[in-house]
């Protein structure tokens, strides 16, 4: 009696303290946050992130291309539109969370985060290379602004529930953001960690799901077709929103839907294309973990900034190279 007396007396005094905390920074939380609204500007910021993949890719003559680019705009609509976070505080309890469960594709992760200022741009050039701090799956003790560590697929969603509970045991506020692949959730741990989403009506998680349809081994249909994706869901209590995954308007509308579900989880069906944005690399399985070769770098880089280039001078199509003169 006196040892569960102990314990509940730590956990209010724990709770009192979390509020107090949360009083204290609540409005330099709401001054500080960047919340970028212009489309175009996070059309250029997604284009440069993955430049950005390529240049870590290349540089370390491996990694995983495909994934990291299919999720390049997702990663931007969360981290410069949706999410409260602060680099000059990335460890502050009020930040919302992102659990990349698709460890993988880090160098999409590491792009976003240098891109948004939690460490310089120039360190994307260690990746993957020893004693760097920007090893093939995110290292939460090594980088600001990584909230767990990741690699092993299918444990994304158990770690993420875990910072839903605390969140709303206590009262911070925060919502909790998980990416997973399309062949990771073939994990079997995976849905038991959604039956837990839903027992604790746990509607301060998003889960997306980068819909590419590729993995490793081929399609998701090959190796183990998971048909009735949305009902799947729904039968797990999750709100389910499918959407563009690639589309920078329809991510936001996205989000801010499962913003305002109550009561039960949500799951943002993004369909999306591996390799987004490089040409040769769309839509292809081998591209999942294989790094370009000189040519193709100069090709992937190429086509990165003819994207730019459009992007900039609002147009939908380039002319062609004899007529392109910019006025």
């Amino acid at each position: 009696m006196l040892l569960y007396n102990l314990n509940e007396l730590l956990f209010k005094k724990k709770k009192v303290w979390y509020n107090n905390l949360a009083k204290r920074k609540i409005n330099y939380r709401r001054v500080k946050i960047l919340k970028v609204t212009d489309i175009k500007e996070l059309k250029l910021i997604a284009n440069d992130i993955r430049k950005d993949i390529i240049e870590e890719v290349y540089s370390a003559n491996s990694g995983h291309p495909g994934g990291a680019l299919s999720i390049a705009d997702i990663m931007t609509v969360l981290y410069f539109n949706q999410m409260n976070i602060n680099p000059e505080e990335p460890n502050s309890n009020l930040r919302d969370r992102l659990v990349l469960s698709k460890g993988h594709a880090s160098a999409c992760l590491y792009a976003t985060l240098a891109e948004r200022g939690f460490f310089p741009k120039e360190e994307l050039k260690t990746f993957r290379k020893l004693e760097s701090r920007l090893q093939g799956h995110p290292d939460m003790e090594k980088i600001p602004g990584i909230d767990m560590s990741t690699g092993s697929l299918g444990q994304g969603l158990s770690i993420s529930n875990g910072m839903a509970i605390a969140s709303k045991m206590d009262d911070l506020g925060c919502r909790v953001y998980c990416i997973l692949g399309d062949g990771e959730i073939e994990e079997g741990q995976i849905w038991e960690a959604a039956m837990n989403s839903n027992k604790y009506e746990l509607d301060n998680l998003c889960v997306i799901l980068d819909y590419n349809g590729l993995q490793i081994d081929g399609t998701v249909e090959e190796v183990k077709a998971l048909d009735c994706i949305q009902s799947k869901w729904e039968s797990f209590g999750f709100n389910v929103i499918s959407c563009d995954g690639n589309n920078i308007e329809m991510l936001i509308s996205a989000f801010e839907e499962a913003k305002l579900t109550k009561g039960k989880p949500s799951i943002i069906i993004a369909h999306t294309v591996k390799g987004k944005g490089v040409s040769f690399m769309e839509n292809k399985a081998e591209w999942h973990g294989k790094a370009p070769n000189e040519k193709e770098y100069e090709k992937a880089m190429k086509d990165l900034q003819l994207e730019q280039d459009k992007l900039e001078h609002n147009i939908s199509e380039l002319p062609g190279k004899e007529e392109t003169i910019w006025l």
